[in-house]
């Protein structure tokens, strides 16, 4: 069994993503709960992914590459409209970070993503971040397929 630790944090410098190369992410879910199943489009590639509950930072995950064709006719399956966002590798460190800029009802959202070998795992944080939100499942991607970031109140976004 795969499983993916990682922290998330809030990006608080914008200016990060200024000049790099992006790559367009189109994903939305066929199931949403304790465990999720999300479909991915990057480009010429797909996957079907599938996640158990999480436990802290750490959960179960599978992943296999799909035809992107198949991947596009689940998109119209799914029970939310799909995320879309670019996603920007960022080296720091030990780490690469993904930095997601988010586009469409979840703009103008800017999170950072760094997996990690181990849950204690010591990871030096990089200036432009911000407030972590590993443990705040509003930033949850399936959570934002159903309540995206632009419909969230003022006082919501920054508690």
């Amino acid at each position: 069994m795969a499983a993916e630790i990682e922290r998330k944090f809030l990006v608080a410098d914008r200016d990060v993503v200024a000049g790099r190369t992006g790559q367009r992410l189109v994903q939305g879910y066929l199931a949403i709960g304790a465990t999720t199943v999300r479909v991915r489009i990057a480009g010429a590639s797909a996957w079907l992914t599938i996640k158990g509950p999480a436990q802290r930072s750490a959960r179960a995950e599978f992943e296999y590459p799909i035809p992107v064709a198949d991947a596009n006719a689940m998109l119209t399956l799914c029970i939310a409209p799909p995320i879309e966002k670019v996603r920007f590798p960022i080296h720091h460190g030990e780490h690469v970070w993904e930095v997601d800029v988010f586009e469409g009802a979840n703009a103008p959202l800017i999170v950072a993503e760094v997996e990690l070998d181990a849950a204690d795992e010591v990871v030096q944080l990089p200036a432009w971040v911000g407030r972590e939100v590993t443990d705040d499942p509003r930033y949850l991607n399936a959570r934002l397929a159903e309540h995206p970031f632009g419909s969230w109140e003022t006082a919501t976004k920054n508690p």
